[in-house]
């Protein structure tokens, strides 16, 4: 058998023609806003953490709070591979569907809690079910798009990302501040399963009959775990999905209590300020999403845009380091924005050229999942790190910020580096 290498960079995708524009945008617009509902139900959990009725119930240190943070990672770290591995052989409606029914109830259960250890639990089960979601919606615009459009529809996802902390801190806050943290979780649980009603009603039932799933079997044999695993794209993709997401969820897990416990912001300013800079980086990331796209079906090469536009976002957002030691609050508040925003120029692109250009199709779910473990794993890092790194430098915010400020470099090598063709996960031919 002869080995070849399919990667989106050497020949067109072939999306599935059967649907409408439209319709195939609509779809990918919900999506987004799937992955906006599990942010905001990930993210709450930051927003309660300053508040001082829920730190005081459950008397809190910070070491306790880095815990709680980072529960729900290690789970969603775990289940990220099993999940890759279902939607790549049994399609993406029912799986999605039914994780995303679970992780709402057990997001809603965490408001009945009475104890840090049912906490835990539910940030458990919560990663556990929302492990299906970013597998499932980029094994869905794998098979639906090309590499002319994988930028802007990725942006679509990604800004789904940032919305959700962004509109989550606020509403969370002011839910927390006029009825009560329980209810908080309960409400915010309970509406996200509205999104089920479209999701049923659009989304086609692609889960396979027996003989589609022996052909499944087949085309997904076409690239051997082991050749994924010994890709150094694949590798570096966790890579710089690691360093990505450290910054992020160290925004996420950590910005309300920075802005409210050290620069003496109130719970409702800090609040605004997280919802601000976590939009900032959602719109950067679907512009240079589109932009990208634009310059690749003009003639550009898809890998050296799609790293340029990568490297330069995580240069920028080593700004981070500027806002800490900002002396005037101006300064810091101006300097925690732009720099999570200039993040926001390799957001859509790290993940495209990771997850689209540079990987075979029937690879894409598996190794989505190997990169969401990477993902996770920073998540869980950042809030127990961070915690651990207050406590030993008596909450003073300079160095778990010089940790990001670190790995924002290495992201930025690793691109470089690492993200070249000829080390994509090789397809044979079968």
């Amino acid at each position: 058998m002869s080995n070849l290498i399919a990667t989106g960079a050497e020949r067109p995708l072939d999306p599935d023609q059967s649907m409408s524009s439209a319709i195939r945008w609509t779809i990918m617009l919900l999506l987004g806003v799937g992955v906006l509902i599990s942010n905001i139900d990930r993210s709450t959990m930051s927003s309660a953490i300053a508040a001082e009725s829920f730190r005081a119930y459950f008397a809190l240190s910070s070491i306790d709070k880095g815990w709680l943070n980072s529960a729900f990672f290690w789970s969603y770290g775990i289940f990220q591979i099993p999940a890759g591995y279902i939607v790549d052989r049994y399609g993406v409606k029912w799986p999605y569907a039914i994780c995303f029914a679970l992780w709402c109830l057990a997001a809603a259960a965490t408001g009945m809690m009475e104890t840090l250890v049912g906490l835990v639990v539910m940030r458990f089960l919560i990663g556990v079910a929302e492990s299906m979601a970013i597998p499932a919606s980029f094994r869905w615009l794998r098979n639906n798009f090309s590499e002319q459009q994988s930028g802007t529809a990725t942006g679509f996802i990604t800004a789904g990302n940032k919305f959700g902390p962004a509109i989550g801190a606020p509403i969370a806050i002011w839910l927390i501040d006029n009825y009560s943290w329980r209810d908080m979780f309960i409400a915010t649980g309970l509406v996200g399963l509205l999104w089920l009603i479209p999701w049923l009603m659009m989304v086609r039932n692609d889960f396979p009959s027996e003989g589609a799933r022996v052909t499944q079997r087949r085309i997904t044999a076409s690239v051997p775990f082991s050749s994924i695993l010994s890709s150094p794209v694949v590798w570096g993709s966790m890579i710089v999905n690691f360093c990505y997401s450290y910054f992020t969820f160290f925004c996420m897990q950590w910005m309300p209590d920075y802005l409210h416990n050290h620069r003496g912001l109130s719970l409702e300013v800090s609040g605004i300020y997280t919802f601000f800079s976590f939009i900032g980086i959602a719109v950067v990331s679907v512009a240079s999403g589109w932009v990208a796209d634009r310059l690749i079906a003009s003639g550009r090469d898809a890998v050296l845009t799609r790293k340029a536009f990568t490297i330069a976002g995580f240069l920028g957002a080593c700004s981070v380091l500027l806002g800490v030691r900002a002396e005037s609050l101006d300064m810091a508040l101006f300097w925690n924005i732009f720099s999570l925003t200039s993040l926001g120029l390799a957001t859509a692109n790290h993940i495209a050229l990771g997850r689209i250009t540079l990987i075979p199709k029937p690879a894409v779910g598996r190794v989505t999942g190997v990169q969401q473990f990477a993902t996770s794993f920073a998540g869980g890092l950042a809030g127990a790190l961070t915690g651990w790194l207050l406590h030993i430098s008596n909450n003073n915010y300079e160095l778990p910020m010089l940790t990001v400020l670190i790995f924002l470099i290495i992201g930025a090598a690793a691109t470089w580096i690492l993200m070249r063709p000829k080390w994509s996960p090789k397809v044979l031919d079968i």
